[in-house]
């Protein structure tokens, strides 16, 4: 007698949690849809995977994560040149925090050059530049997927062509877990007065493809851009995607 087929979305699964080598693959995956491409599947693989290197911690409890429309968590972070940044210091302007990982594909997608100019992200560093604080902040630990010396992190802030503020090495996630970052990118939008009025993705079309980029509703361009003229942030608060923050 022969064995009964697997549903498509099983057969998915076995080949890619095989092809990753972790079982853990089995919890990203559960969910494919028969439309993904290529370019996700292995995305979603590289992230099941952790990214290789020292284990991981746990993520950050999503219900102790700051609330939007209530002061933001105070913060004190050094950032790759050695200058130190408080929110407090910031009172009076809006903030962006911005976590990336310079190896996940999400990440990648939002840094990649768009008609041989700038990458989603840059364009926005630069369109703000002179009326918010852009921090880019990497979470990972030491050993794994992300993890850089201060000197790499400029060396590659450069070779993109980014233009945050600053970039931070939150090294031992103090960071990201005092504002529940769970995803690279994912984003967090602080007003003058130091309230949360952002947090969430960066867009509403979560995967690793480069095109879709073109056809999305930019998030945090929408927050920031109300924001600034004083106009309600319709959408305030979304359910970031990407890569796990490797902490």
């Amino acid at each position: 007698m022969s064995s009964p087929k697997r549903p498509l979305g099983k057969r998915l699964l076995v080949g890619l949690g095989a092809a990753a080598g972790v079982v853990a693959a089995g919890l990203v995956v559960a969910n494919l849809t028969v439309g993904l491409a290529p370019g996700d599947l292995a995305a979603m693989a590289l992230n099941a995977a952790g990214g290789g290197g020292a284990p991981s911690a746990p993520p950050p409890d999503p219900s102790a994560a700051p609330k939007v429309g209530v002061a933001a968590p105070a913060f004190t972070a050094v950032d790759t040149r050695g200058a130190t940044h408080s929110l407090d210091d910031y009172r009076g302007r809006w903030v962006v925090l911005e976590w990336f990982n310079h190896e996940c594909p999400y990440s990648k997608k939002h840094y990649k050059p768009i008609d041989g100019g700038a990458g989603n992200t840059q364009a926005m560093q630069r369109d703000y530049a002179n009326r918010v604080v852009w921090l880019s902040v990497v979470s990972s630990g030491p050993g794994r997927q992300g993890f850089t010396t201060a000197a790499e992190a400029d060396a590659l802030t450069r070779e993109k062509g980014a233009a945050p503020a600053a970039v931070i090495r939150d090294t031992a996630g103090t960071l990201g877990r005092l504002y529940g970052a769970r995803n690279t990118p994912q984003y967090a939008i602080i007003d003058p007065e130091g309230v949360l009025r952002y947090s969430g993705a960066i867009d509403d079309r979560p995967t690793a493809k480069f095109k879709d980029i073109a056809e999305a509703t930019n998030y945090v361009r929408s927050a920031l851009d109300a924001g600034l003229t004083g106009a309600p942030i319709a959408v305030a608060q979304t359910q970031p995607y990407g890569c796990d923050v490797k902490y």
